[in-house]
């Protein structure tokens, strides 16, 4: 049973899955402009698996044979498994959190402290939410693009039929302005999981009715599940 079936079966909703960006690996010459060497850094940190393919790639444009002395910090397990992908699986140079970043710091302690730090992150996101514990950490680190986010042609949808949107991106927001620059949310009611999408979702002057993640609510489709029970 997937995350959603309970608001088809319970409540009759028609559910429709529609990306509004997809994530590709930024071009050398695009990684280049950001004067980045990659044979500086001998740690990377990794918050998902397209960052992983992105940088794999680029090394192998750039020419930079990674070392095995390299050391993998990720996010989740699930992003460190990825990396079997690319390298042979060793967990003495993979370490990974439980999705927070300072689960991330922890795993890099006072062992790992002298490594000079690569953070990879998409292109225009922020990383903050790491890089100000890297700091108060004392930690050498740079960030790093490695991905962006490029906006998915919607014009063939029609936005003002559906009665609920969840964005769970911030470049789902510029996706949306991008294909309707007259949007007006009327009675739309919007959806925003997670501090990022909700901030930017509130300077583009939408107006968030779910929010998440909380207690009740650890995912959007409970988030909209309670939504509708509570307004029938």
């Amino acid at each position: 049973m997937t995350a959603y079936e309970p608001l088809q079966n319970n409540h009759g909703a028609e559910i429709e899955f529609r990306p509004f960006f997809l994530i590709e690996p930024l071009t050398s010459r695009e990684f280049r402009e950001q004067k980045i060497n990659l044979p500086d850094y001998t740690a990377i940190v990794f918050s998902s698996r397209a960052a992983i393919d992105a940088y794999f790639k680029l090394a192998e444009e750039l020419r930079f044979k990674v070392p095995e002395t390299m050391k993998y910090f990720c996010t989740t397990e699930l992003v460190a498994n990825y990396l079997q992908k690319h390298i042979v699986y060793r967990k003495r140079k993979i370490f990974f959190g439980n999705g927070t970043p300072d689960s991330v710091v922890a795993l890099i302690g006072p062992k790992h402290k002298g490594e000079k730090f690569l953070v990879a992150k998409s292109a225009g996101a922020s990383a903050e939410a790491i890089t100000s514990l890297f700091q108060k950490a004392g930690l050498d680190f740079v960030e790093a693009e490695l991905v962006k986010s490029v906006t998915q042609d919607l014009h063939d949808l029609d936005i003002e039929s559906y009665d609920i949107v969840a964005l769970y991106n911030p470049a789902d927001v510029k996706s949306l302005f991008e294909n309707f620059p007259d949007f007006k949310q009327g009675s739309i009611k919007f959806v925003g999981y997670g501090k990022s999408i909700a901030r930017a979702m509130e300077d583009a002057g939408l107006n968030i009715d779910i929010k998440g993640p909380t207690p009740e609510a650890p995912s959007v489709a409970r988030a909209i599940e309670l939504y509708l029970q509570n307004n029938k």
